[in-house]
């Protein structure tokens, strides 16, 4: 299977943003985990799981006695988490080229499983429906789904508000929606868990807002210094706009009172009852 160019892409900048990320998000994914019950011996499903940071502390909380497996359509993005898994000492974890859109096709005989788990996933595929579909297959009667992604995007801003960065947002849904994604994806997602047979037991918006000597600041300034060139190169953005907005989240950082107010991260604990 040929690689896709996600819209975020997937080179070496990437994949340090990637890491940094999860870092700064793990503590909410581990919760979101325990909630859904996850436990030591269960068979658990990565889907889109990038270069594999999430699916590597599922692994070790399902321990060797469990499988987990991650799915990605980026052959460079598995290769790194199976070559990790190996370094890492987790057996268990295996990583397969696959369109999680299509999840049949790449899981064969590995269903049925106790969890599957999907972080900001939804939000840039076309047919985020058929994800839903596909898990709701791939787990046992009982199993849990656990989503993290993205609802009212367009609200992320700075505060003082900065045209530079509202330009740049706006510029960043355009991008997902030009790929078919949709940055709001989290106000359609409890419509299709219930009608492909999930009941909702857990749902909340995870807000954060990040002054520039917060650690959490690492999250919007790392993600504008590696995707808002991307978008110049997009024709989406103009080269003296990013230029400005990189100077605004300098200055955001040597400031005792700005703050940036991130997306909200919407979380959903489902369960398979049909």
């Amino acid at each position: 299977m040929s690689e896709r160019e996600y819209v975020l892409g997937t080179g070496n900048d990437e994949l340090a943003r990637l890491a940094q990320q999860h870092r700064l998000w793990s503590n909410t994914a581990h919760e979101a985990w325990l909630r859904a019950g996850l436990h030591p011996g269960q068979r658990v499903l990565d889907v889109g799981a990038g270069p594999g940071f999430a699916a590597f502390d599922l692994a070790q909380l399902a321990t060797g006695s469990g499988r987990v497996v991650a799915v990605d359509e980026s052959a460079g993005f598995v290769g790194h988490c199976n070559e990790q898994a190996s370094r890492r000492g987790l057996p268990q974890l295996a990583a397969k080229v696959g369109d999680v859109q299509r999840l049949g096709d790449t899981l064969g005989a590995e269903a049925p499983f106790d969890l599957a788990y999907a972080r900001w996933v939804l939000c840039f595929v076309k047919d985020p429906e058929a994800v839903v579909r596909g898990v709701a297959k791939a787990l046992r009667p009982g199993g849990a789904f656990v989503v993290h992604d993205y609802f009212n995007y367009g609200a992320m801003t700075m505060a003082p508000r900065r045209r530079s960065h509202d330009l740049a947002v706006a510029a960043t849904m355009q991008s997902w929606r030009a790929n078919g994604g949709d940055p709001d994806v989290m106000g359609r997602v409890p419509a299709m868990l219930v009608a492909h047979g999930f009941r909702i037991e857990h749902m909340v918006a995870h807000q954060r807002i990040a002054r520039g000597s917060d650690a959490m600041f690492a999250w919007p300034d790392t993600w504008w210094r590696t995707f808002a060139p991307k978008l110049v190169t997009m024709g989406l953005l103009q080269a003296a706009d990013c230029a400005e907005l990189l100077r605004d989240l300098d200055a955001i950082r040597a400031s005792e009172s700005a703050f940036v107010v991130c997306p909200a991260v919407y979380e959903i604990v489902a369960r398979r009852i049909a």
